[in-house]
């Protein structure tokens, strides 16, 4: 399954809030309410705290 299809049942692991997809390949999971970005890679979210950046002004 696509990430695109399951992007409404994935959430944030550390607040539970909603994600949005961003970008073209290479893409990231944004949640803004904690300010997170979580990569993706080869197609797989990495949903873990660990591998979060920080959220940036510019990819916002």
């Amino acid at each position: 399954m696509e990430l695109e299809t399951m992007i409404d049942l994935l959430v944030c692991p550390r607040c539970h809030g909603g994600l949005q997809l961003q970008g073209q390949p290479p893409q990231q999971l944004l949640c803004d309410a904690c300010r997170l970005a979580y990569p993706v890679r080869e197609g797989i979210a990495l949903l873990l705290i660990e591998e979060a950046q920080p959220l940036t002004a510019e990819a916002r």
